[in-house]
This record gives C-alpha cells, structure tokens and sequence, in this order.
C-alpha cells in the first residue's frame, strides 16, 4: 500500500510529468557542466585529466544534496515537480543517496536507461525504473 496520490482519482498530480523530466533533466545536466567546468579552474586545468570521474562526482554530490534538501533537484524545482517516497514524504539524504545511485547505474547502462523512460511514459505513476524499486514518484509539486 502507499500514500501516493491515486493516478485514477488525483491524475493532476501526475499530468506532464515526463515532459518535466525531461526539462528538470537538461537544466541539471547544464549545471552539472558547470559545477564541473569550474572544478577545472580550480584545479588549475588538472580536473581535465579525470574529467569523466569529475563530472560524474559533480552530478551524485549535486544530485543527492538538492534531493535531500528539497526532494528536487534545481531543475526539478524549476519545471515545478519532486520526488516523495511511498508514504508521501519527501526524500531523506538516505534515500536522496540510493535514488542518485539508482540513476547513475541506468547512465552508465544504456539499456537500463531505456527500460526507465519507456517505464516513465506508460506507467500510471510515471515512474522510471529507480523509482519502481524505491517506491518513489514524481508528482507536481503542491503549491
């Protein structure tokens, strides 16, 4: 059982929410960039020797701080949806940890990324695979 709203009943909390992940996605992929880029200035240039394992540290920091924080990312927070557990609650650093976790694995696993996106375009919840297993959901955030 779970205390997240009913897609049959309270589908206004899930209305557009793949299109605003995909929104959330490239403004936080660009700050990643740039949280990275600056890295490199301030390593002098040495970041570009470890770029990818710089970038791909940049994004889990990045990513868990502002889910814990807020239970979105900025760009979540601009196209106005976050994540919440199964109880309804907004995600603890724990848990803001485990789902960046769940997310960087489908990065680095093409395939697994694909199962997520096709998951989040035909699931009643719009969930992506990461979600499934956490138990997580997407909602438009409650103004």
């Amino acid at each position: 059982m779970t205390a997240l709203p009913d897609p049959d009943y309270q589908a206004e909390f899930y209305t557009s929410v793949p299109a605003k992940r995909l929104i959330a996605w490239i403004i936080d992929s660009i700050l990643i960039f740039a949280i990275s880029a600056a890295a490199v200035v301030l390593t002098a240039f040495t970041g570009l020797l470890i770029w990818p394992l710089l970038y791909l540290a940049a994004g889990f920091a990045y990513r868990t701080v502002t889910i814990a924080n807020g239970s979105a990312t900025w760009g979540m927070r601009f196209a106005g949806i976050e994540l919440r557990d199964g109880s309804g609650q907004r995600l603890d650093s724990s848990l803001a940890a485990l789902h960046t976790a769940g997310y960087s694995l489908s990065l680095a696993l093409p395939v697994l990324q694909v199962i997520s996106v096709i998951l989040m375009l035909t699931s009643s919840r719009g969930q992506g695979l990461t979600d499934h297993f956490l138990g997580t959901a997407m909602l438009n955030r409650r103004v």
